[in-house]
């Protein structure tokens, strides 16, 4: 993973690089601690810039979160969008393509999802509302995906549609926060674990219903 864990110095560093930096390491920090606890002191001293440069280049606190923000929310919806566009024959199911542009997407910046998902913005901000409007897009994308999914198993009840949707956000909050824990997982690692762990339930509920 990318991490900015020591200061990185900007004497003779272009702007732009530094603004690179900058968010870079306000975006894990973000990632991990989220936008309450998040302090530009912190970043500053993490890039080793002063705090009133990071003001002058960003803003305040909110401008930098969104900053760092819309990148991802950006990156995220392509990825998911083109996992979703890409099936054909001998493709992958489209969970598992979903899944592997998710990992392809995040790697080198795992914590970029929690960024997104961030439950301490700060209520009616423009902050909680641009994340809104990525997290809706995103569920968007959930609900056509599992709707697809439950008309090929028979299912038109749309609220089996709508807890799949919910079901599969969470699936994928817990692998990330999972695949965190475990830096030496590569996205194509973490895409064959899930087809296996797949495979596993798909295995376990034939078997229950055999016993039914």
């Amino acid at each position: 993973m990318t991490m900015l864990s020591s200061r990185a110095g900007t004497k003779g560093v272009p702007r732009a690089d530094r603004e690179r930096q900058v968010l870079a390491a306000a975006t894990e920090e973000f990632g991990r601690r989220g936008f309450e606890a998040t302090t530009m002191a912190a970043i500053a001293t993490r890039v080793g810039v002063t705090k009133p440069l990071l003001h002058q280049y960003f803003g305040s606190k909110q401008d930098l979160y969104l900053a760092c923000l819309d990148p991802v929310g950006d990156r995220l919806l392509d990825a998911i969008r083109n996992a979703m566009a890409g099936h054909g024959t001998g493709a992958p199911p489209t969970p598992l393509r979903v899944l592997h542009a998710l990992f392809d997407a995040l790697d080198g910046r795992r914590e970029a999802w929690f960024v997104l998902y961030d439950p301490s913005l700060p209520p009616g901000s423009d902050a909680a509302h641009r994340a809104a409007h990525y997290r809706d897009a995103i569920d968007d994308l959930a609900a056509t995906g599992a709707a697809e999914l439950l008309r090929t198993a028979g299912s038109g009840d749309p609220l089996d549609a709508d807890a799949l949707k919910y079901a599969w956000r969470g699936l994928c909050t817990a692998l990330i926060r999972w695949w965190i824990n475990h830096p030496d997982q590569t996205p194509e690692a973490m895409t064959r674990r899930c087809a296996r762990l797949a495979a596993a339930s798909h295995a376990i509920l034939a078997a229950d219903n055999g016993h039914t």
